[in-house]
């Protein structure tokens, strides 16, 4: 049966979900964070996608990100997911799938949801009682948007900046 084709379209933000494989970890160690932002950073680059949002948590990843072309977001993940799972089964000397099938995403309306879906994504950490506040999360853009510390990885959208 063939795949659903993605939506995507070009200058509209969308939430990325990605999930751990069986809903374990994907990310085991500060290296490994700072390893996926890193390509992150750089198939967005290459890719053409701007990233407005994002939060690590240990077994899911949430991005808010605006393609600049019709394929933008699927070059990105996978770029990110060849490198990465490369990264990770080498360094933890396993094998096989990292993630849970392939990503989820969903359009985002810019006027009515664009910063409650930030908001959404900065907060995970919050709810789900791994800090008290979201600024003392280490892997989300939660600094850059709302105490403007730089973080080469954001591009603030038109509607933050307002």
């Amino acid at each position: 049966m063939p795949r659903k084709p993605r939506m995507y379209l070009p200058g509209i933000p969308c939430h990325v979900i990605q999930r751990g494989n069986n809903r374990e970890a994907s990310f085991f160690s500060d290296k490994d964070y700072q390893f996926y932002l890193d390509c992150l950073y750089d198939a967005s680059q290459r890719y053409e996608v701007l990233v407005h949002a994002y939060v690590l948590m240990t077994n899911h990843v949430h991005m808010l990100m605006t393609p600049l072309r019709k394929e933008s977001i699927s070059l990105t993940l996978q770029s990110i997911g060849r490198r990465y799972v490369q990264y990770i089964n080498k360094e933890y000397r396993r094998t096989g799938t990292l993630w849970e099938s392939r990503h989820k995403s969903s359009l985002v309306d810019e006027d009515n949801y664009l910063l409650k879906c930030m908001r959404y994504i900065e907060l995970n950490p919050v709810r789900a009682n791994m800090v008290v506040y979201p600024g003392d999360y280490r892997w989300s853009s939660y600094q850059c948007n709302c105490n403007n510390s730089f973080n080469k990885i954001i591009t603030n959208h038109e509607i933050f900046n307002h």
